[in-house]
């Protein structure tokens, strides 16, 4: 990270969580925000002393991966970050704290083909629906995206059974693997996710977003947990992520701060 935006961030803190003493934070994080967590924790660790202790899974879906299903079966956390809609399900569950809630980033859906491949046209949504039938396979991911594309945007765009044939949704980290990874060994020809889990994937080429007009409204959160054993720790963590001086790095990870930022 740019010092000058460590050194920003750092004193941020500082002024913002006292001299609370460290604490190990368990956080639980989907693959969306974890290119920007990444950079941002190690700056959070060395300006807090907490030690983070981090566990990745999908949003939502299936997966006995999956933040919801770890949750539910009583695994440790003191924070979630994930999903935007998902963290709200939480809080209604009772798995999180609804007044703990804030915005970390919003997101994009956007598309990829092989390294090499003749990349199509989506910048309209006609166009797009074109791509769609033309393809000969699409993948998409087990979470919040392809949640979207299978059960809302395709019957949106009137192609819900064409596709269906030859879609295939892939599980995703941490035993999984990125929808991009199946593109870059030939397995679907066309796949979807959301940007930030697109574009540092080799063996494909970034096409672009989805029109504006089908793009779901997507956003990252936070949250503290309900059972949280270092609520006040999780907090400044949010805080932390969702200050002004951690914008270049979610910009870096594909991914827009939150408004005001």
């Amino acid at each position: 990270m740019n010092p000058r935006i460590r050194g920003w961030l750092g004193s941020a803190f500082l002024l913002a969580a006292g001299a609370a003493s460290a604490a190990d934070l368990h956080v639980m994080i989907s693959a969306g925000f974890f290119g920007a967590y990444s950079e941002l924790g190690p700056a959070f660790e060395r300006a807090s002393g907490h030690r983070l202790i981090t566990t990745r899974g999908p949003s939502m879906g299936d997966s006995p991966e999956s933040i919801p299903a770890r949750l539910a079966r009583g695994e440790t956390a003191d924070v979630v970050i994930m999903d935007g809609g998902a963290a709200d399900e939480l809080a209604t569950k009772g798995l999180a704290r609804a007044d703990s809630r804030v915005e970390l980033a919003r997101s994009q859906v956007g598309m990829v083909v092989r390294a090499g491949a003749a990349q199509p046209d989506i910048g309209s949504v006609e166009a797009f629906r074109k791509a769609l039938l033309a393809a000969k396979s699409i993948a998409y991911s087990d979470s919040g995206s392809g949640a979207y594309l299978s059960t809302t945007l395709f019957a949106k765009l009137g192609v819900a059974e064409q596709v269906a044939g030859k879609s295939r949704k892939v599980r995703g980290p941490p035993s999984g693997e990125p929808v991009a990874a199946v593109v870059a060994r030939g397995e679907a020809e066309i796949g979807f996710q959301q940007v930030a889990e697109l574009i540092r994937v080799p063996g494909v080429t970034f096409v672009g977003a989805i029109p504006a007009e089908l793009q779901p409204g997507f956003n990252f959160a936070g949250a503290v947990t309900s059972k949280a054993r270092q609520p006040d720790a999780a907090a400044a963590l949010l805080r932390f992520l969702a200050s002004p001086g951690a914008a270049p790095a979610i910009l870096k990870a594909g991914l827009t701060p939150p408004s005001g930022h």
